[in-house]
């Protein structure tokens, strides 16, 4: 297994940023160390004890301080609990095994067996997604209800961003700069200048301490998409430079015809909190 940092000094500073940001966690937690089959799993509990679980998974190249933004509004009606992915620059192991195999899935059910919970609803952002799907197209019985942003592995992955991103490298900090806000898109803007500032250098520095996957993630067939007979909503950009927005919403509400897609105009692979959207949809009754 090859090491996902680039050295040793760029982990120790990602993990202290991480750190850092976990003070700035704004509600009651548990931090919790979850022995797996890959490794000591990192999870953050939050929320009363005896409400409804959810589970939250990040994207690509982060952790769960990205749910800074959400964990007050979602802490307050759910026992929040936010996994670390394996393989990702957060505090759980670095493992990565093949992204075609049922390891994922049976590293979840390690963490939900240890965490005692039969059943959850799930929240999945971008390669989080892929994630959330991989497990309820596996485990379809586990899953409560199923949130997902940007999801990868449905719609066709765009390359062009990476030329983009190729071109625009040479020009030192600038064009980094400008690569980074090109694939997160124009849902940026929606923030604070502060706020979207801090997301900027984060994946700045991310990139350049840490080995970002390059193997392809699977796409699932019409035959898995099938099996998700949960309760299904799902945001997409419209401007998404990564994955293809429009294939994405097409196939799964061919697939799960009760599923609710919205394809967000004006935004990218970014997409700006939303609480009270995913709470109307996390606590209501019905489908959609």
């Amino acid at each position: 297994m090859s090491d996902i940092y680039r050295s040793e000094a760029g982990r120790r500073l990602l993990h202290e940023q991480y750190r850092k940001a976990l003070e700035a966690w704004p509600v009651d937690h548990e931090q919790l160390r979850v022995p797996t089959p890959e490794g000591e799993t990192f999870v953050i509990a939050s929320g009363p004890a005896t409400a409804p679980p959810l589970v939250l998974f990040h994207g690509s190249g982060s952790n769960s301080a990205q749910w800074i933004g959400w964990i007050s509004d979602l802490a307050a009606s759910f026992r929040v609990y936010a996994i670390d992915m394996i393989g990702e620059p957060g505090f759980s192991p670095p493992s990565r095994p093949p992204l075609s195999s049922d390891r994922y899935a049976v590293w979840l059910d390690a963490v939900l067996d240890f965490l005692g919970l039969d059943r959850v609803s799930v929240m999945g952002y971008s390669l989080g997604g892929w994630l959330a799907l991989d497990y309820a197209t596996r485990r379809p019985g586990r899953v409560e209800r199923l949130s997902l942003s940007c999801p990868a592995g449905v719609g066709r992955q765009k390359k062009g961003f990476l030329l983009k991103a190729m071109l625009l490298s040479p020009l030192g900090r600038w064009g980094r700069r400008r690569s980074v806000t090109g694939v997160l898109g124009p849902g940026l803007s929606t923030l604070e200048p502060a706020v979207a500032t801090s997301i900027v250098e984060q994946v700045l520095a991310v990139s350049k301490h840490y080995r970002f996957r390059t193997d392809e993630l699977p796409v699932f067939d019409d035959r898995a998409l099938r099996r998700l007979t949960m309760p299904l909503h799902v945001l997409v950009g419209e401007l998404d430079v990564m994955m293809d927005s429009a294939e994405t919403k097409r196939r799964l509400e061919a697939a799960a015809p009760h599923a609710t897609v919205r394809l967000l105009p004006g935004i990218g692979h970014f997409v700006p909190p939303h609480p009270a959207a995913e709470l109307e949809f996390l606590t209501s009754t019905g489908q959609g």
